[in-house]
């Protein structure tokens, strides 16, 4: 039966996020239930929640990096069963047969993937809402399987600061030999070095805080470089075959072109919108060097990435909290005030507002 559910949620780009209450559908033959247990706090959920891309529909649940356990499964689903641990990310639904889709690759689907919140169901045309809730209810090819043997609070992360690291160093083939650069040491950064050191390659982190080397190192950086400081970066001249930049914000990318291998990559993954300053593109043309974006990762991916956690025993560095302190939680990544990624405990919702 339909289940009235607890959440927090906002109602406007000012408003706060406060105590909610929806009703979640009536599981469909390939859907999962599932009850919350932990759900991480990315940087998009801020700005989806203010209205920062335009895009905000309200009221609005946020929550995308969701880790619970499987409570009810429709008359159609054959890969899950209750009691599994489970979790779900940035998608629920995508159209399934485009080209994109056809690849794995439902994050680009052509007629647009339904996001886990601030989307609208493409069956009922209902709002979906996120993982700042009591449970959720989700189509079984959308529902990826979580390892036991892994923290499933620290888990949680993974669901998109996880798969969005890894998804480029696997389109870009990092393995053993290969040198990354990875600028910024947030919740992105610190998933892109644990996992491109896990596969192998030298890592190396590009940052303008000096403070942070010994944090780096911990987290699997091999070199760090000041990228304030010119010398430094002159000495990293034509090292890198993949740079992950995960910077949420308007940053100037010259000064790490020259960084790059004859045929190197910078790949974009923490910001959105024009570059600037301009791109100069001369050693762009004279050493095939590029600039390219990619965007979290479809759901065979995310699950090889969830597997590939497993086998390594990665998760992310969280600071828990309860659902109650979710707006000073805001300010505080607003600040990198946070190593690396806020994770709520969702049975904190069972205390009201």
């Amino acid at each position: 039966m339909t289940a009235q559910t607890r959440a927090f949620a906002t109602h406007s780009a000012t408003e706060p996020l406060g105590l909610f209450s929806f009703v979640r559908r009536d599981p469909r033959a390939e859907d999962v239930a599932i009850d919350i247990l932990f759900c991480g706090v990315c940087h998009t959920d801020i700005h989806h929640s203010r209205d920062d891309w335009g895009r905000a529909n309200y009221p609005m649940v946020p929550g995308h990096e969701i880790v619970g356990r499987v409570t009810e499964v429709g008359a159609g689903v054959s890969r899950f069963k209750v009691g599994d641990l489970v979790g779900v990310g940035c998608m629920v639904d995508s159209c399934q047969h485009c080209g994109p889709c056809g690849k794995g690759w439902e994050q680009y689907c052509d007629s647009g993937s339904t996001f886990t919140y601030n989307g609208v169901d493409r069956q009922d045309g209902s709002p979906t809402y996120g993982g700042y809730s009591e449970r959720i209810v989700v189509s079984q090819n959308f529902v990826l399987k979580v390892p036991e043997n892994l923290d499933p609070a620290a888990a949680a992360p993974l669901l998109c600061a996880g798969v969005t690291s890894f998804s480029p160093l696997k389109h870009w083939n990092v393995g053993p030999g290969s040198k990354v650069g990875v600028v910024g040491l947030g919740g992105l950064g610190h998933m892109a070095l644990k996992l491109a050191k896990a596969m192998g390659a030298g890592v190396t982190l590009f940052t303008r805080s000096p403070g942070k080397e010994a944090d780096a190192r911990a987290l699997g950086a091999d070199h760090i470089v000041l990228s304030t400081h010119p010398d430094q970066m002159t000495a990293a001249t034509n090292q890198f075959d993949l740079i992950v930049d995960t910077v949420p914000y308007a940053h100037d990318l010259n000064p790490y072109v020259p960084t790059l291998a004859v045929g190197g990559t910078i790949v974009l993954v923490g910001y959105l919108g024009p570059v600037e300053p301009a791109l100069n593109t001369s050693p762009m043309v004279l050493k095939r060097k590029s600039v390219a974006g990619s965007l979290i990762g479809g759901i065979a991916e995310t699950q090889e990435m969830l597997d590939f956690c497993g086998q390594h025993g990665i998760t992310a560095d969280i600071e828990m909290i309860k659902i109650q302190d979710i707006n000073a939680a805001y300010e505080r990544v607003l600040k990198s005030d946070v190593k690396y990624r806020f994770v709520i405990d969702m049975a904190s919702l069972k205390e009201g507002a």
